[in-house]
């Protein structure tokens, strides 16, 4: 049975706009049934441990999937959800992959987070499964190769895209556009329709642009670890 961990924002404030974010709760959702149905162990973290904040947008009506509505009445997950561990408590060796859930929460927190950062060098050199969905690619802001060199340098990446950041009226609120950060960082950034899933796999590094795109996100880490 693989182990998977799966690392959340604890950061709740939207910027400046006195308006609330956190994790966007389908980016959770959808994942984290992909690996439970796969048979997968799964351990929940974060920077602070306990209940991550939750995007109340992610909760509107108009945003629920199947996957959100399987969540909301499974209180076994909920309970998990609620009382996630410290991330500084989180041993890297234990687990076989590490996923990341987006929502803008982690645009804030993640990219500064040292734990966080030593967690995604750490499993990347070991060349284990390391996914990160939509806004959570701001967490290898950071993060560096054993050469120093920055993670994400002439790799093929992705992540929200700056015309998605539009559309959202949110590229103010941000603390920068994730997009030109990849680029910026040497990324290879590649996007595809705005809002449709769109994953890019370089090695054991995954990252997916949006919400839509956090299923495709998992199943390529289960491809991973099947033949791993």
């Amino acid at each position: 049975m693989s182990k998977i961990l799966m690392v959340l924002t604890s950061h709740s404030e939207l910027g400046d706009t006195g308006k609330k974010t956190g994790v966007w709760l389908e980016e959770f959702a959808a994942p984290y049934y992909v690996f439970r149905d796969a048979g997968a162990d799964i351990v929940m973290a974060s920077p602070a441990g306990g209940q991550p904040p939750v995007d109340p947008k992610s909760n509107e009506p108009e945003w629920q999937t199947p996957a959100t509505e399987r969540f909301n009445q499974d209180v076994e997950a909920k309970r998990a959800f609620a009382s996630t561990v410290k991330l500084s408590t989180v041993t890297p060796g234990d687990f076989d992959a590490v996923f990341y859930p987006g929502g803008h929460g982690p645009m804030w927190d993640l990219p500064e987070d040292k734990e966080s950062i030593a967690l995604i060098e750490s499993t990347f050199a070991a060349g284990k499964p390391i996914a990160l969905m939509c806004h959570a690619p701001a967490a290898l802001r950071r993060t560096k190769t054993e050469d120093r060199a920055p993670l994400v340098k002439g790799r093929r990446v992705t992540g929200f895209s700056n015309t998605e950041e539009e559309a959202m009226h949110l590229t103010k609120a941000v603390p920068f556009l994730l997009e030109d950060e990849l680029v910026r960082l040497g990324g290879r950034y590649a996007k595809g329709l705005d809002w449709a899933s769109f994953t890019q796999v370089e090695g054991n590094l995954i990252t997916g642009q949006n919400p839509a795109s956090s299923v495709e996100g998992a199943k390529e880490v289960l491809k991973l670890l099947s033949v791993a």
